[in-house]
């Protein structure tokens, strides 16, 4: 990792609040009755009802939705023991994907305790606070030891991801691969290298699905676990069978299956082409394969590969099972996570495989064709389906094998809490940031001397999503870059102004008069003008020298855009172009619009505003449902803004039929679908979840979006400029780092749909 990408790091885990989770309440807690039900005297009544009737533990407290990820830093990554405090960063990592993934709270638990009876006894003991126990980065054997006796010893979910979560995704790619190949899981010989938690885990899942003991080798870094060496522990004497290799290529040939746990550069290419028709190679040690994958793939045309790499096919990630393992089992309150739940998972992940894949994984992809194939066995990560499948999978297997205490009844009902806890549209930062990095775009940096416009060009240089085109004084630039330790190797740097750029101004000044000689331009202002980054950086975009602009860090609004609109102009059919705001709700994206161009539109022009949004959040992959606001319901109120959308919604109703949209309404009635569809059951909103909004004026969506940033810590992704011909993005003046970088994936994006070559 380059010496800027490790700062980067170390400022994402340290700026603000440090850390990466907190504790927020979720009850009400303003006034001195809420405290007093939360606390002192009235909390005395929870406590009574379970220690009257423990299970009400479920009923009363965050008990339900609490996994407690423990580690002791025995074994952390590739980092290896570096201790409890060293491991904590990993652990609320863990935390953040349980959340992200599968809406469950976590508590990151760090235990000084190598010894297994020191260990298990703590972990026995805070055992009560939690629903489910998930173990992390442990070493081996004493993980083994541990996860047994804790699974013996509670009656809550358990589960060691090092071990289980990786043997799970394994185990569904092994069951398509192997489908592929038209081969049998009783039939195959399979070569395993490593010998840690995650193997062992696998061969042992592998078993319960058909594979015996004696059709498998295991190296570790001693070498072939046979009858004859001594000193075995007792995971690893179940696998010392009769059959002896000197070294893992002999054992590969004629091998059908080769599984890597262990570490980089171990299997060569002449290994892999005296393995059996069709082999399967599963290569998962990471950063770096056992082989790596285009070595293996030209070596074998018939090879069905998997890695733990997200820049290759088929990864074997772990955030692919234990998040929805967890949901699943929580949500029936199982007493633990048995094989059948494991392998309830292993089938719903092999399914999901094969079924159609959605428009927004294969958008997030890059428009990719992904079909059920050698280079499709499991799903994506980024696949929204995951939790609808796998959740209910591993709650019905729980309740068939008696280990749930509070069966589901109600399937369609599950499903929909499931999605309700995500957002229909979750993961949408996640998609922009795949689909941007699919297809890089030039990117001219008009603010380019700034040192955080330059840090996000690096971030996005070194994300792959874009080529950034920096304007400004080389000089002032490159300090910027050596005084930050930048990494910008061999990036075009322009000044607008030098000589040397003297013929291109000439020639960008000319093209200006052209378009504008009939609003007073002259030829000798088009060329001046050309001084100026923006208009400069806006002409490289209009003549297809770059592919997006972003500028605005230090410059007013009208003054950017301005140039915009001077030289790249609106795009075909639109009169009027606007300014979107996308703010990361819980209950998914939400579309915000106008809320930085006009300034008191007419119902005509909220129309078409309301079309502009509509198609840009369309192009996002999501299906626009809009409501068009005012402080009155339908009529419940007179005055110019209620009548202007009113009138908005009947242009948009007779004009645009097939849009999901109505109005004028209430915000809180357009958000709450329950007290909309009580209230208004006529309004096309029913039963909708709306996820756009179009403010009466600018003032209106200005101060919305602006106090739901401040005030609720909501994150805003924008201004994005809507109805340009080409993709030109404006910041909000002081921007972060972070919402510039979020600004130049959409403008890649933008410029994607754009100019798709």
């Amino acid at each position: 990792m380059s010496s800027s990408a490790k700062q980067e790091a170390l400022d994402y885990h340290s700026r603000r609040r440090k850390g990466k989770i907190e504790v927020i309440p979720t009850k009400p807690y303003s006034s001195q009755k809420d405290l007093s039900l939360a606390y002192s005297p009235g909390v005395a009544e929870p406590c009574l009802a379970i220690s009257q009737r423990p299970e009400d533990v479920y009923k009363y407290t965050a008990k339900g939705n609490l996994v407690a990820v423990i580690t002791n830093g025995t074994a952390v990554l590739g980092l290896g023991d570096i201790g409890p405090e060293a491991s904590k960063p990993v652990m609320e990592g863990k935390a953040v994907l349980f959340k992200v993934f599968a809406d469950i709270d976590v508590f990151d638990i760090e235990v000084d305790a190598t010894d297994v009876e020191h260990f298990v006894a703590t972990v026995k003991a805070i055992a009560p606070t939690f629903g489910g126990i998930n173990l992390e980065d442990i070493k081996a054997p004493e993980a083994f030891e541990i996860e047994k006796r804790l699974k013996q010893e509670l009656n809550i979910p358990v589960m060691h991801d090092d071990q289980h979560g990786t043997a799970i995704i394994s185990s569904a790619a092994l069951l398509n691969a192997l489908e592929l190949a038209e081969k049998s899981i009783q039939d195959i010989r399979m070569v395993v290298s490593g010998a840690g938690a995650a193997a062992m885990s696998c061969i042992d899942l592998y078993e319960r699905l058909g594979m015996g003991v004696h059709q498998v080798d295991v190296f570790d870094s001693k070498g072939h676990i046979h009858a004859g060496r001594e000193g075995l522990d007792e995971s690893k004497q179940k696998y010392a069978g009769e059959r002896y290799f000197e070294d893992i290529g002999a054992a590969l040939l004629g091998a059908d299956v080769f599984l890597g746990l262990s570490k980089g550069g171990l299997i060569t290419a002449e290994m892999v082409k005296g393995m059996a028709d069709n082999p399967i190679v599963f290569a998962l040690a990471n950063p770096d394969p056992e082989i790596g994958y285009e070595l293996a793939m030209g070596v074998r045309p018939d090879i069905i590969m998997a890695t733990g790499r997200s820049d290759h096919p088929n990864q074997v990630n772990n955030v692919l099972g234990f998040p929805f393992i967890f949901r699943g089992a929580l949500d029936v309150r199982a007493t633990g996570i048995n094989d059948a739940m494991k392998l309830a998972a292993v089938r719903a992940i092999a399914e999901l495989a094969k079924e159609n894949v959605p428009d927004e994984v294969a958008e997030a992809y890059g428009h990719q064709s992904f079909v059920f194939g050698r280079e499709l066995i499991i799903p994506k990560p980024l696949d929204p389906r995951l939790i609808t499948y796998i959740a209910p999978a591993v709650a019905r297997a729980a309740m068939e094998s008696g280990v749930a205490q509070e069966p589901i009844g109600d399937w369609d009902a599950y499903e929909k809490e499931l999605l309700d806890r995500l957002g229909y549209d979750s993961g949408f930062s996640r998609t922009i940031a795949e689909r941007a990095r699919k297809s890089p775009k030039r990117v001219v940096f008009a603010e380019a001397e700034q040192y955080r416009v330059l840090k996000a060009a690096e971030q996005a240089y070194e994300e792959g999503i874009a080529k950034p085109i920096l304007l400004g004084r080389r000089s002032v630039i490159e300090g910027v870059i050596e005084e930050h330790k930048l990494e910008l190797p061999d990036v075009e740097i322009i000044n607008p102004q030098s000589n040397e750029m003297l013929e291109r101004r000439e020639t960008f000044g000319a093209e200006l008069f052209q378009l504008r000689m009939r609003h007073g331009l002259t030829s000798r202002e088009g060329e001046r003008l050309m001084r100026q980054r923006n208009y400069f950086g806006a002409m490289m975009v209009r003549t297809g020298l770059a592919d997006a602009l972003i500028s605005g860090l230090t410059r007013t609004y009208p003054s950017v855009i301005r140039p915009a609109l001077q030289v790249i102009g609106k795009a075909d059919g639109v009169d009027k172009v606007a300014g979107m705001y996308i703010l990361e709700t819980k209950r998914g994206p939400m579309f915000f619009a106008d809320t930085t161009v006009n300034v008191n539109p007419t119902a005509e022009e909220i129309a078409a505003i309301t079309v502009l949004t509509a198609d840009a959040v369309r192009k996002l992959r999501i299906v626009p449902r809009i409501a068009l606001l005012s402080y009155s319901n339908f009529g419940s109120a007179e005055g110019a803004d209620a009548e202007k959308m009113a009138k908005a919604a009947r242009i948009l109703k007779d004009n645009h039929p097939d849009l999901i949209v109505d109005g004028e309404i209430q915000a809180n009635f357009a958000l709450n679908s329950d007290l909309l569809s009580e209230s208004f059951p006529f309004s096309t909103l029913h039963n909708k979840r709306v996820n756009t909004l179009i403010f009466p004026n600018l003032s209106a969506g200005n101060i919305a979006y602006k106090l739901l940033q401040e005030m609720a810590g909501i994150e805003a992704q924008g201004p994005v400029l809507l109805g340009m011909r080409k993709s030109f993005h404006i910041l909000q003046m002081g921007s972060s780092v972070r919402e510039i970088h979020d600004m130049v994936r959409l403008a890649v994006v933008d410029a994607q749909t754009k100019n798709p070559t």
